[in-house]
C-alpha cells in the first residue's frame, strides 16, 4: 500500500498498527480535529476505546497562512503556545506582530471547543495510556503542541499515531513520545492530501456527528 483510499481507509490500517492496545481499560484516543476524528473513529472502534479530541491551531505566517510558524494548543491552565522561533528570525517578524493572527486563532480554538465538547472538562490523564491522531503530518508544528501540552497533563504513556508524514519529521516527532507510529514515511511529503485518494474537507458536522457516535458505542461495551 502506499496511498490511503480516504480517511476512513487510513484509521483501519492504524487501528490493525495498534491492535495491541484494544481493550485495554485505561486507554483514550484523541483526535486532533477535524481531519484527524475520522481516522481517530476507526481506531476508537476496533480498539474498544472512548474517543475525545484535543484542540490544536496552526499560526501561519501572514499572508502565507500554510507557512506554520507556531501554534496553540488547549490546556488546563490557558493555551500552550509553542513558536519557530529560527523561521521567524529568518522571516525578520516576531511573536508581536503575530499577534491579531494568534488571537484569531484562539477564538477559534474556544469556538471549536464549545462546539466539539460543549466546554465539558477535560479528562484527567495520569493514569492513561493516550492515544494522539491526526490524518497526517506535514511541518509537525501542531503536532508538537498537542505534544507539549498533553505532556502537562502527566499521560501515563504517550502514543502518536498517524497515517502518513515525512520521515524527517516522523524522527523528530518519536523522539519526544513513547511510541510513534506511521505507516508511510516518504523522503518527500509534498502535501498530506497527496496520499490520499479522497482528501475531502472534514466539517463541523461530521465531527460532532463521529463523537456521539464513538460516546453512545462506549455505552454498548
Amino acid at each position: 500500500m502506499n496511498i490511503y483510499h480516504n480517511r476512513q481507509h487510513a484509521g483501519i490500517i492504524l487501528a490493525q498498527a495498534l491492535s495491541a492496545y484494544a481493550n485495554q481499560k485505561n486507554l483514550l484516543i484523541l483526535a486532533l480535529p477535524r481531519g484527524g476524528v475520522p481516522v481517530a473513529y476507526e481506531v476508537a472502534k476496533s480498539l474498544h476505546a472512548p474517543l475525545d479530541v484535543f484542540i490544536v491551531r496552526k499560526v501561519g505566517a501572514p499572508g502565507h497562512s500554510e507557512l506554520a510558524l507556531g501554534a496553540i494548543a488547549m490546556g488546563n491552565r490557558g493555551n500552550i503556545e509553542i513558536f519557530n522561533e529560527e523561521l521567524i528570525n529568518h522571516l525578520h517578524m516576531s511573536v508581536t506582530a503575530l499577534e491579531p493572527i494568534i488571537h484569531a486563532e484562539q477564538q477559534e480554538l474556544k469556538r471549536r471547543e464549545q462546539l466539539y465538547r460543549d466546554n465539558k472538562p477535560f479528562p484527567l490523564l495520569t493514569d492513561k495510556i493516550v492515544i494522539l491522531i491526526d490524518d497526517g503530518i506535514a511541518t509537525g508544528a501542531s503536532m508538537r503542541a498537542a505534544i507539549k501540552a498533553l505532556r502537562q497533563l502527566q499521560p501515563q504513556q504517550l502514543i502518536v499515531a498517524v497515517p502518513v508524514a515525512e520521515k524527517i519529521v516522523c524522527d523528530a516527532i518519536a523522539a519526544t513520545v513513547d511510541t510513534f507510529i506511521c505507516p508511510l514515511q516518504p523522503d518527500d511529503l509534498n502535501a498530506v492530501g497527496s496520499w490520499y485518494e479522497d482528501f475531502t474537507q472534514t466539517e463541523d458536522t461530521e465531527v460532532r456527528d463521529l463523537l456521539q457516535r464513538a460516546n453512545r458505542k462506549m455505552h454498548l461495551f
